[in-house]
């Protein structure tokens, strides 16, 4: 059955869908899902499983609390430890939730080892897996990340994707055509949503650094922080600080990493993790963002931002050819050559195809309408 509530078709439907979170960027991608389908379901019960594998505060609550997401209906309390070690705390832990709740879909974002345990759980249990962020491939194996994509892919019945490409992954691995849903980018919802919020941030000021005259930066893949790679980093920021302050929010792993290291440069700045919307409003206000993170090479995209990535490759290509990413590889004295590289991003005229605020309503309009047994035609493309 449906109604119409402001122009919107809305089913009424009494079923259950399960949510899992547990890392600082799955907040931000699953923030718009959950309010979509919220709207779009409003008779079915909706439940959100926190994992916990992001714990303090800075990386779990203030997420949680700046995007408006509901309080957990569970938490797991998983914590840190190995890829094996949460892998199994996830599975252990969220199997009990889910013969409990007997949902009739269980939503996962990307590619952590939360998202690959909750889908592997729910498949054993008969329970159907809707994937955000989907098709997304680096095809390097040794990344952990690759190898949850690929699985949580293929045991997945809906492959909700966010760029063009990630069709041309699907496929040839055998995911049939009516799986594959081209919805956009849930990540770039909650950034646009948020625009206002970042504009009245006045956290560069509070760290004292000019307007569109600082490099931001965000490091904390293993290639890089555990090993002899993140102090090499470190030295040449501290060099690259003379010439352009440096703000480098630490997540905790990196910290950690970098103990011991003392900056020549007053303009290097460590501080802790920041929330969503001032780790925004740096971004938007920074002349230029190193990182090795996915989701903020989609952000400095979206924002017009001149991104450098330390990574040999990117399983978000589209950064590259519509936006305004660089690959630097693993070669940290590429570092220095920022300066002189910044005026060679190009800025894109308009963001990637779906990018544009509306991609977890696309994916709600499948997804209930599937639920409700009442899939539509067609439902609007993403544009």
């Amino acid at each position: 059955m449906t109604s119409r509530a402001g122009g919107a078709s809305v089913a009424i439907v009494p079923c259950s869908v399960v949510y899992v979170v547990g890392t600082r960027p799955n907040f931000v991608k699953m923030a718009p899902v959950v309010e979509a389908l919220r709207a779009r379901l409003p008779a079915a019960r909706h439940v959100c499983v926190h994992t916990g594998q992001h714990y303090d505060r800075e990386m779990s609550e203030v997420f949680l609390s700046e995007l408006s997401l509901p309080a957990p209906d569970h938490m797991l309390d998983v914590g840190s430890g190995s890829h094996a070690e949460q892998t199994a705390r996830v599975l252990e832990r969220i199997g009990p939730v889910l013969e409990r709740e007997r949902p009739d879909a269980v939503v996962v974002p990307g590619d952590v080892n939360s998202s690959l345990a909750a889908a592997l759980a729910a498949v054993k249990l008969g329970v159907p897996v809707a994937h955000v962020e989907s098709g997304l491939r680096s095809f390097d194996p040794t990344m952990p990340e690759e190898v949850n994509r690929i699985l949580i892919d293929r045991v997945s019945t809906w492959c909700f994707t966010h760029s063009p490409e990630a069709r041309d992954h699907l496929r040839p691995e055998g995911v049939p055509e009516e799986r594959i849903h081209a919805v956009g980018n849930t990540m770039i919802d909650s950034l646009v949503r948020m625009r206002e919020r970042v504009r009245a941030s006045d956290v560069h000021a509070r760290l004292g650094v000019p307007d569109r005259g600082y490099l931001l930066v965000t490091l904390h893949r293993p290639a890089l922080v555990d090993g002899p790679l993140l102090l090499e980093a470190l030295r040449e920021l501290d060099d690259l600080a003379r010439t352009l302050p440096v703000v480098f929010p630490m997540h905790p792993r990196t910290r950690a990493r970098a103990a011991g290291f003392a900056p020549a440069s007053a303009d290097l700045q460590f501080v802790d993790p920041v929330g969503y919307v001032d780790f925004l409003a740096l971004e938007s206000r920074a002349r230029g963002v190193l990182t090795d993170s996915g989701g903020v090479q989609e952000e400095t995209t979206y924002l017009g931002v001149p991104c450098f990535t330390l990574r040999d490759n990117t399983e978000r290509p589209v950064t590259v050819s519509e936006g305004t990413n660089r690959l630097l590889g693993l070669r940290i004295d590429a570092v220095r050559r920022i300066p002189e590289l910044l005026d060679l991003v190009p800025r894109p005229l308009r963001a990637p195809r779906g990018w544009d605020g509306r991609a977890a309503a696309r994916l709600a309009d499948v997804l209930a309408a599937d639920l409700a047994g009442e899939r539509p035609a067609a439902v609007a493309a993403a544009t």
